[in-house]
């Protein structure tokens, strides 16, 4: 079957789609003292080992985003931050669990947006004092409506195993073969949803 592949070139443009898949890291938190970019360039690491997408950190807070609506408001930000997704096929949210739900710098950076969202994956890894899994379904409500296909593996980590008082990250051994068990799926649906945008 690989000479066959080979022959008709197939596996070829397999291994190219995989290659110029991007797929987005997102940082949801914005606060001081956050560790979101801790657990960010964890899967980044994790990420770039793979080698079958271009994985990239967005920060929210490198945008300086306006709230939606807000009058007189510097809406200088949107525009790169429109660029910045718009670039993606999928993405992995990083998603810290404040109130039973997401940041509400994360809401309003997906709510700025429209058609920059549809048809893309997602992945979620979430933290929090249960492992961030109440934030993780209220963002999986609102990726629905916004036509994100988010996948089913969903690393959760806990603020009393896998942070060292509350803000240095170690993360457990098994942690790893859940984010890797996330990104198969996050490039399979990225692969897939990329022939109908």
């Amino acid at each position: 079957m690989g000479f066959l592949n080979k022959l008709f070139g197939t596996e070829q443009k397999e291994e190219e789609t995989m290659a110029n898949l991007n797929i987005g890291i997102i940082l949801g938190s914005t606060r001081e003292g956050r560790v979101s970019p801790q657990v960010g360039a964890w899967v980044k690491e994790l990420a770039d080992k793979r080698g079958d997408a271009n994985y990239t950190i967005i920060d929210i807070a490198d945008y300086k985003l306006p709230f939606l609506g807000e009058a007189g408001a510097d809406n200088s930000g949107v525009a790169a931050w429109s660029e910045a997704i718009a670039k993606q096929d999928g993405f992995v949210f990083i998603v810290q669990e404040y109130n039973h739900s997401i940041t509400g710098a994360l809401k309003n950076a997906l709510d700025l947006l429209r058609e920059q969202w549809n048809n893309k994956a997602a992945g979620i890894v979430s933290y929090g004092s249960v492992g961030g899994a109440r934030a993780a379904e209220h963002l999986r409500g609102i990726l629905g409506e916004l036509l994100v296909a988010d996948v089913r593996v969903h690393p959760a980590l806990s603020l009393f195993t896998d942070f060292e008082n509350g803000t240095e990250f170690k993360p457990k051994a098994v942690q790893s073969d859940s984010v890797n068990q996330m990104l198969d799926q996050v490039i399979s649906w990225s692969t897939a949803l990329k022939t109908i945008r």
